[in-house]
């Protein structure tokens, strides 16, 4: 039985060293293509080595990615997804509380007509939207993109909100209230300390969305100096695939410094979600 379990372990070892070659290949290539110029990516192989690692290079990329106010999308895109996400989440904590610790009726109709909203693609419903935007003043603007970011986040988040304060139990809001506290007391002071975990879970995950949302920045914006990040990116076209590697990097960087912020919660929260 020792030996049995040993050769199983050896074999998920080595499927996930694959797995883990695997994961880093994509990231070695941007990096060893990063001191390519234009002319050698379009002659040379793929893996082949630059003629030298001139950061001179990457430089002279990061100047032009200043050219084509990729940085200016850069903060409109902090400022739709910060204030957005951060107002969708908030949002989303008063739902799930509200339906689970108050005395709302038909809490459970009312969560699934939010929660409806994720079944269908927004694809499907693009059309109406574009209509709506219009017709309100919304269309290129900074405030119709926080609005549509912010209801990006709510169904997700409402969901997972409720999901932990159904597991919380009731007795705590009664002797909170038993206190003196009222519902917004009890949900700041007591709900909120214990939803770390699921919260670090619900802004990582909203943030990233409303960072990589393509559709919405292409068809809803056509002013340069608002335009979301990842449709600048889109619009910087594949011509010269360096540039386009290293802006890749750069527009990576926001969700991947949140993750470490984070990851403590959020190792907490995933351990959670698994009892």
């Amino acid at each position: 039985m020792i030996k049995t379990s040993k050769k199983i372990q050896t074999v998920i070892n080595i499927i996930l060293t694959v797995f883990g070659i695997l994961w880093v290949m994509p990231l070695l290539f941007v990096i060893l293509n990063l001191f390519k110029t234009k002319q050698e990516y379009n002659l040379g192989s793929l893996w082949e080595l630059p003629v030298s690692f001139n950061a001179g290079i990457i430089f002279s990329n990061f100047k032009s990615l200043i050219a084509n106010k990729l940085f200016l999308s850069f903060g409109s895109t902090f400022l739709y997804c910060g204030v957005g996400a951060a107002a969708g989440v908030f949002i989303a904590l008063l739902a799930g509380y509200g339906l689970t610790h108050t005395s709302v009726k038909h809490k459970n109709f009312w969560f699934m007509l939010i929660y409806s909203g994720t079944v269908f693609p927004f694809e499907s419903y693009l059309i109406p939207v574009y209509k709506a935007y219009y017709n309100t003043g919304l269309y290129n603007t900074r405030t119709g993109m926080t609005l549509f970011f912010m209801a990006l986040c709510i169904p997700f988040a409402m969901f997972v909100f409720r999901n932990f304060f159904l597991g919380v139990d009731n007795e705590i809001c009664e002797a909170a209230k038993i206190d003196g506290a009222n519902s917004w007391q009890t949900l700041m002071k007591i709900m909120l300390p214990m939803a770390k975990a699921p919260l670090a879970i619900v802004l990582l995950q909203q943030f990233t969305a409303c960072w990589n949302n393509l559709l919405f920045g292409l068809t809803f914006v056509k002013s340069a100096n608002i335009r979301p990040v990842m449709a600048s990116l889109s619009l910087l076209g594949n011509a010269n695939v360096p540039l386009m590697f290293l802006a890749c990097i750069f527009v990576s960087l926001p969700a991947i410094i949140l993750f470490f912020l984070l990851r403590d919660q959020l190792v907490v929260g995933y351990a959670y979600t698994t009892k």
